[in-house]
């Protein structure tokens, strides 16, 4: 199991450097419920931000803060001719660059070949509640006033995005009183600590953001990467739990590295959070393993010779009440 665990640890980023830190399971929490007219207005806030994000023209200088430290970026975004335009900067170190143009994302990384994939929006921009889509999370999250702030000498509106049953991670937002742009973003965990924290330093508004960008619409991007189509697989396993509201988005079988046997794996999203089931042959016993670097869990337990490995973004409980939940050799699904 050893060597799966190392493949999972190279596939998510290098969880397993010396400042992850381990997890023990903690109980189960019991979130208040919102009134609903007060949820409606809030949600409504959180449309609007998130309508504001994709359709205004500003430059936000900010920084992210986690437990792997403090990262200074730029993010710039503009509409022109009815194309969103969109530059990620990395400010300190290595320059890294993440270009938007229309459907299309460009990758600009030190040590590999630039490429594109399809997409909306830049994932490594913002945090993922400012793109939710705030009808299809609602049912499984209250959407809180909490008051207002202030946030680079700017009035706010804070809400909180809590989960219903507790067993997911929650979202504090500042949001612009006059923009509707997010300025703060904080993602807590069950406990309430700090996981990572989105804060923009200072930003800018209108059209000669645009006109910073306008050479963004004739330059020549790297070519669409094309996946390899996935083949139509069925497992001899099933998921018997899983937290209200996270879907199937895609399934797969595939050797990892340093592995010479397939890895089935499953990826879950409730629109907020994504997570991978992963089965495959074990090499060795072992006891059950956690891991959790920053909103990252890796859990692994082996059973009937059979690795079990969830990596996400789920408290650690959770992630072990999945993975107990799974039955092998039964019904295919």
């Amino acid at each position: 199991m050893k060597q799966f665990w190392l493949a999972f640890g190279f596939l998510t980023g290098s969880l397993l450097s010396s400042s992850a830190v381990w997890a023990t399971p903690g109980g189960t929490v019991t979130q208040p419920t919102t009134p609903r007219s007060q949820s409606d207005a809030t949600g409504e806030l959180l449309r609007q931000m998130s309508g504001a994000t994709r359709s205004l023209n500003y430059e936000l200088a900010y920084i992210n803060i986690s437990k792997l430290g403090i990262e200074s970026l730029r993010y710039r975004h503009a509409v022109l001719g009815n194309v969103s335009l969109a530059q990620m900067l990395q400010m300190d170190g290595p320059r890294r660059e993440v270009l938007l143009r229309g459907n299309e994302v460009s990758y600009f990384e030190p040590g590999l070949e630039p490429f594109t994939l399809n997409g909306d929006h830049i994932v490594d921009s913002l945090p993922a509640v400012v793109f939710a889509d705030v009808n299809k999370i609602r049912p499984y999250y209250n959407f809180i006033a909490v008051g207002e702030a202030r946030v680079a000498d700017r009035p706010t509106d804070v809400i909180r995005v809590v989960s219903r049953d507790g067993l997911r991670y929650s979202y504090v937002v500042w949001v612009d009183n006059a923009s509707h742009l997010p300025l703060r973003v904080d993602l807590l965990d069950r406990d309430g600590e700090t996981l990572e924290q989105f804060r923009v330093i200072s930003f800018a508004l209108g059209e000669d953001i645009g006109a910073s960008m306008s050479a963004l619409q004739q330059a020549s991007l790297p070519p669409l990467l094309t996946l390899p189509q996935t083949e139509k697989v069925t497992f001899t396993w099933q998921i018997n739990w899983l937290p209200q509201g996270f879907k199937e988005v895609s399934r797969s079988r595939r050797t990892l590295p340093t592995l010479s046997v397939p890895v089935e794996s499953r990826l879950f999203s409730d629109g907020l959070f994504n997570f991978s089931v992963n089965v495959s042959p074990a090499n060795t016993a072992a006891n059950d393993q956690y891991l959790r670097q920053g909103r990252k869990t890796i859990h692994t337990e082996t059973r009937n010779n059979t690795d079990i490995t969830i990596v996400g973004e789920l408290p650690p409980s959770t992630a072990k009440r999945i993975a107990e939940s799974i039955a092998l050799n039964g019904s295919r699904s």
